[in-house]
């Protein structure tokens, strides 16, 4: 039986980043991996849904090229060729992933990994099974497209984010249930390619964890862009015994059936903890989620967990975050726990989504005293120049202390933007020090100091 010092039960971003830190700090380390390594983000998640929609969005510059100045004739789009793309950018992340773990001489394991007792773990591939141990057993298995009773996914007209990627025909209508990050950049997607697209939202406001402002924002534009949108809205049944699939919706004015192609269930994820040996070790669970503490033990020592199977918000960067932290912590290196206010969410629609802190309703909520300022995109001559003045900066400041509450953004190229807030927010930076730090012009990101300006009375572009 092959001993090392850590084994890693899942290759994802929060895996194998995990990894390759643990052999950095002079781990022997091991990593299971059951398909592609990179997990669901590199192959099937966040990596390839760019390429798709840099393919969309690449399509409506060509069908807008007269805005410009330019002349493009019979613009058409191969949606075949799109999906392949894509998929090529995926393979080829992943041959990356495993040029790193020969480079970091990392042992991977192929196959599916259980967890047994006595930081043990037994690994069943294609050649048979074999055990393995370790001092440090950490679980990233990660997270897989939820079904809801009322939306059964068939993989045919009823279907999850990952057959979404491959469809062999484009639909001429899609049913879309859930408008978080997921649903709403498949929306974007079909829409851009020229599929009729409905969003179903079973809360008040679409992208419903954003700032209120930006959901509005966001629902204007895509229903001028076509897009249907039905929010306080629920699919209570479908129905795919026909050539397409007719989907029920119940709202606050009663029934309707909506028919379609395609139905894409985007309501969320559900964790990958069935199967590996949770029971038979003894770790603790709570709905859904294992239970760990500030660096990542689970309640059985030697056993951790980082990524969507923990509590944390279920997002590449904050897995990848709680990884690094979790095999720093056991070389002994001085750490403080991860900052989860302080987390950036991203939706890469167009526009884009970025955000970080606390909404302005949050806040309020909280009975804060606030500053809030906002800088619209259509007053940046960048923007303007650009051809994207659709969307805004907003910010929110404490009106005591000067402390960077949150900030929101909607806009293009946003999500490249929003880091400056968290890294702002991480050095407990004021508005005045946001606002006295000289932003290039003309750039979008002027209008993160336009907003802050905003906020203060001192915005001079307004």
């Amino acid at each position: 039986m092959s001993k090392f010092d850590i084994i890693v039960l899942g290759s994802g971003p929060g895996g194998y980043v995990t990894a390759i830190r643990a052999s950095q700090l002079g781990f022997k380390t091991a990593i299971v991996e059951k398909e592609s390594l990179g997990g669901v983000c590199l192959n099937w998640g966040c990596i390839p849904t760019k390429a798709l929609l840099k393919s969309a969005q690449v399509f409506e510059y060509l069908k807008h090229a007269e805005d410009y100045g330019l002349s493009a004739k019979k613009v058409e789009h191969d949606f075949d060729a799109v999906v392949k793309r894509s998929r090529g950018v995926a393979d080829g992340m992943s041959k990356g992933v495993q040029f790193l773990m020969k480079k970091n001489k990392i042992e991977v394991l192929n196959g599916y990994g259980r967890l047994l007792p006595g930081k043990k773990v037994m690994v069943k591939g294609e050649h048979g099974q074999a055990e393995y141990s370790a001092d440090h057993i950490i679980i990233a298995t990660g997270a897989r497209s939820r079904e809801l009773p009322s939306l059964p996914q068939d993989g045919k007209k009823v279907i999850g984010y990952r057959d979404a990627m491959t469809l062999k025909k484009q639909p001429k209508k899609m049913i879309v249930v859930g408008s978080g990050a997921i649903g709403i950049e498949f929306a974007y997607f079909y829409n851009s390619m020229g599929t009729e697209v409905t969003v179903v939202e079973y809360l008040p406001n679409i992208v419903p964890v954003e700032d209120e402002e930006v959901s509005k924002q966001l629902e204007r534009t895509f229903k001028k862009n076509g897009i249907k949108i039905k929010t306080s809205a629920e699919v209570t049944k479908v129905d795919t015994s026909g050539d397409g699939v007719k989907a029920t919706v119940k709202t606050s004015k009663g029934e309707e059936v909506l028919e379609a192609d395609i139905v894409l269930s985007a309501v969320g994820i559900k964790t990958n903890i069935e199967n590996i040996g949770l029971e038979d070790v003894g770790i603790a669970v709570d709905r859904d989620k294992i239970l760990v503490n500030d660096y990542y033990q689970t309640n059985i020592p030697g056993y951790y967990a980082i990524g969507d199977v923990t509590p944390g918000q279920a997002l590449a960067h904050v897995a990848s975050a709680e990884g690094i932290l979790c095999v720093e912590k056991l070389a002994g290196m001085h750490v403080e726990p991860l900052d989860y206010g302080n987390i950036p969410g991203c939706t890469y629609c167009h526009p884009e989504i970025a955000s970080v802190g606390l909404t302005e309703k949050q806040a309020r909520e909280k009975g804060l005293d606030i500053k809030v300022g906002k800088f619209p995109f259509s007053a940046s001559g960048k923007a303007k120049a650009s051809g994207t003045s659709d969307g805004f900066v907003k910010v929110i400041f404490d009106a005591k202390y000067g402390e960077w509450l949150g900030c929101h953004m909607i806009g293009a190229g946003v999500t490249d933007m929003i880091a400056e807030a968290v890294v702002a927010r991480k050095l407990e930076t004021t508005g005045h020090e946001v606002l006295k730090a000289v932003h290039p012009h003309p750039t979008m990101s002027e209008a993160v100091m336009e907003a802050v300006a905003a906020a203060y009375d001192e915005v001079i572009h307004l």
